[in-house]
């Protein structure tokens, strides 16, 4: 590249200028290539028309060095402008690389010393161009459904959804751990906690949402199904897991219960009826088992299935259970949280915040699901202390005594 160009019109400009100081920058050529390499005390017109540019800055600096950089042709929100720190920090920070994506933008970087490297005196956008991450690990779980339609022999409420991604945990319906979440700082993210389901209602899902981030959803259990000769009635809803399936009027015809999601949780079992011999429902599907069918003679509603245990509130708790349904005689919830089938009355409700299935009843209504539950775990480094909706906030927990969990039993926001 030449030396100094005289009147170049971007050192004129009355933002470089400003930003200069008004002198001590020696503008080059326009450059047009996808990669070049910064030397302390230039000023370079990047042209991104035809490709992006990625500048390394110098591998050494004194402070009070300084580099200016220009969108040429106010290009650089199609074709970025990406600064490889080349070990030296930026803003404080040494990952990630600064990527400038704005048409139009300057920025004049000043090195003031080891601790921030380099740092932005001027940047068209006055962003943080190195947002820190932090890696979060996270227990989602939905709302749980409620017990199937009052009446004879209804199915039990699936549990709702079950996703996990704290250490080799695995999530609902035999899904492995997923990856942990990474945070941006700054970020608002939203808590969304699922209610559980009255009695022949699905539970509601359960978010974790914010701004330039995958939302992670859990589903909302199904609803069980109920009695009747209609085939889409007496089948148990599909949910994060399956509602159990209900009975007809027919005789000897199995009602199946409803489709859990993939990697949340399991289907519900089916019931039955034998005209004039038994009817039994079957139970909501849990985040570890399928629910069970109904069976007879004499008739027995099938029990609800187990959820899943996690550590990650540092104690081992179970929770994910599927409703128990209603039969000749009633069937117990799974274990996390499912309610029991009652024989005689309302069926038992889903525990709250474990996000259980209810049972069903005869010849009351179904119980309620129990609802939903969020749980960050994070280092004690990276927590903000930033929330809303009065999460219960533990630090210092975990073998090395430096993390903290944040339990969300209902709807808040964290900021990264």
């Amino acid at each position: 590249m030449s030396g100094s160009i005289g009147d170049n019109p971007y050192r004129a400009s009355g933002v470089i200028a400003a930003a200069a100081g008004g002198g001590g920058v020696s503008w080059q050529d326009v450059v047009t290539a996808s990669t070049f390499t910064a030397e302390a005390g230039n000023g370079y017109p990047v042209n991104t028309t035809s490709n992006a540019c990625t500048v390394t800055l110098p591998a050494a600096a004194s402070v009070g060095d300084e580099i200016i950089f220009t969108d040429y042709l106010r290009t650089w929100a199609t074709n970025n402008l990406t600064i490889n720190q080349n070990s030296l920090k930026y803003q404080g920070y040494a990952t990630p690389n600064p990527v400038y994506d704005t048409n139009g933008e300057s920025i004049h970087i000043v090195y003031v010393d080891a601790t921030q490297g380099w740092v932005p005196t001027y940047d068209g956008a006055v962003a943080n161009e190195v947002p820190q991450t932090t890696s979060t690990e996270y227990l989602i779980i939905a709302g749980g459904a409620g017990g199937g339609a009052p009446g004879n022999s209804a199915g039990g409420g699936g549990a709702g959804g079950y996703r996990n991604s704290y250490a080799s945990e695995a999530s609902g319906g035999g899904g492995s751990t997923e990856s942990v979440a990474s945070l941006d700082g700054g970020v608002v993210y939203t808590i969304d906690i699922g209610a559980g389901g009255a009695s022949a209602n699905d539970g509601e899902d359960s978010s974790i949402s914010g701004s330039g981030f995958s939302t992670l959803t859990a589903t909302g259990g199904g609803t069980g199904g109920q009695r009747s000769a209609d085939v889409a009635a007496h089948t148990g809803d599909n949910g994060g897991c399956g509602g159990g399936g209900g009975t007809t009027t027919g005789d000897g015809t199995v009602c199946p219960g409803g489709s859990g999601t993939t990697n949340q949780g399991y289907d519900g079992g089916f019931g039955r009826h034998v005209s004039g011999s038994w009817e039994a429902g079957g139970g909501g599907g849990g985040a570890g088992v399928a629910g069970g069918d109904g069976t007879g003679p004499p008739g027995v509603g099938g029990s609800g299935g187990n959820g899943l245990s996690s550590d990650i509130t540092a104690s081992s708790v179970t929770r994910g259970g599927g409703g128990g349904a209603q039969g000749g005689s009633a069937a117990p919830g799974g274990s996390g949280g499912g309610g029991a089938g009652n024989d005689g009355g309302v069926g038992g409700s889903g525990t709250a915040n474990t996000g259980g299935g209810a049972g069903s009843g005869s010849p009351g209504p179904g119980g309620v699901g129990g609802s939903g539950v969020i749980i960050l775990r994070m280092a004690d480094a990276d927590y903000s202390g930033t929330t809303t909706g009065s999460p219960t906030v533990a630090t210092g927990q975990g073998a090395g005594s430096d993390e903290t969990i944040l339990t969300y039993n209902g709807d808040g926001t964290y900021t990264a």
